[in-house]
């Protein structure tokens, strides 16, 4: 099937495709995104224009990059595209390591040409991100595979990709679907009250970093976790560490300095960083940079209506 529409971009440097772009995969099975043995990445959104599923590819030996792009929303999708590999992120160069944070050194020389993306679909990152609170990211991850497999709409294109739903189409979920996808009664009011407000939540885009984390935590719901998570992809915010998180603060403390501490001790870790928090947690997340597990893994829980559902069932 031909495209309605491609793009070459050579920003005069190799761009990290695959890396860029892998946060906004929902779990390995998330039938939004695609990734190809040979480095391609297909994403399936929506635009004001309407739905598109956009191909990027990374062509190294000449630092450039080849998009294509199916359906209606094909040109506003390509012109996102320096935005979406990171054109945007203007504070890269004002980032430096401190020499004592010897693993994010290596990171960052490792990771040079590694930028902050935006997507600019704010109610869409908000309505995945809503499903991850509380709960661990395999039932977070499955419930979202669950819900776009019947809620969403086939995309354009030809691989067979599905579209998030619409804010409508979320609004329209019947109760007993979230039950079955393990979504309580909080997350989804979340997904419910962000689907009435979805045309505001866009215009935080225009906003200042500390504007729109204010406008988005005004929703009832959304803490600084979930607006972090938001505004990472997003609005493409340097500084939008994942604060409220049950590992991120333990790793990125424990990697800079060989102490695991809870948030308030990160930040103090992390406040010589400010403008670019975001960045460091996700330069350490490149290294493998994990706290030593010394206790039980956390495991899936059993408070979420489809663990209960089904051990009421074993029950029987």
């Amino acid at each position: 099937m031909r495209p309605d529409g491609e793009l070459r971009w050579a920003p005069g440097r190799p761009v990290p495709v695959a890396a860029m772009l892998r946060p906004l995969r929902r779990g390995g099975g998330d039938p939004t995104f695609r990734q190809d043995p040979d480095g391609s990445v297909w994403r399936a959104t929506r635009t004001p224009d309407g739905p598109v599923v956009l191909r990027v590819r990374a062509h190294p030996a000449d630092a450039s990059v080849h998009a294509q792009a199916w359906g209606p929303g094909a040109d506003r999708a390509l012109g996102g595209v320096p935005e979406l590999l990171g054109a945007a992120d203007e504070t890269w160069a004002e980032f430096v390591p401190r020499p004592e944070h010897t693993v994010l050194v290596e990171s960052w020389r490792a990771h040079r040409h590694w930028r902050v993306g935006r997507t600019g679909a704010v109610f869409e990152a908000l309505s995945a991100s809503a499903l991850e609170q509380v709960v661990t990211s395999v039932e977070a991850f499955a419930a979202w595979r669950r819900l776009v497999s019947r809620f969403g709409e086939p995309a354009p294109g030809p691989v067979g990709l599905l579209l998030p739903p619409t804010p409508q189409q979320w609004s329209r979920v019947p109760s007993w679907e979230w039950l079955q996808a393990g979504v309580e009664l909080r997350r989804r009011k979340v997904t419910i009250l962000a689907a009435s407000r979805a045309a505001g939540l866009e215009r935080t885009l225009a906003m200042p970093p500390d504007e729109a984390d204010r406008a988005l935590r005004s929703l009832p719901g959304v803490g600084v976790w979930t607006s972090a998570e938001v505004r990472q992809r997003a609005h493409g915010h340097a500084d939008a560490f994942s604060f409220g998180d049950y590992h991120v603060a333990k790793d990125v403390s424990w990697a800079l300095t060989g102490e695991v501490l809870d948030d308030a001790g990160c930040a103090e870790v992390v406040e010589c960083y400010r403008g670019h928090r975001f960045r460091v947690q996700r330069l350490l997340e490149f290294a493998g940079a994990r706290r030593p597990r010394r206790g039980p893994r956390m495991t899936v829980p059993t408070h979420t209506p489809n663990r209960a559902l089904r051990a009421a069932r074993a029950v029987r």
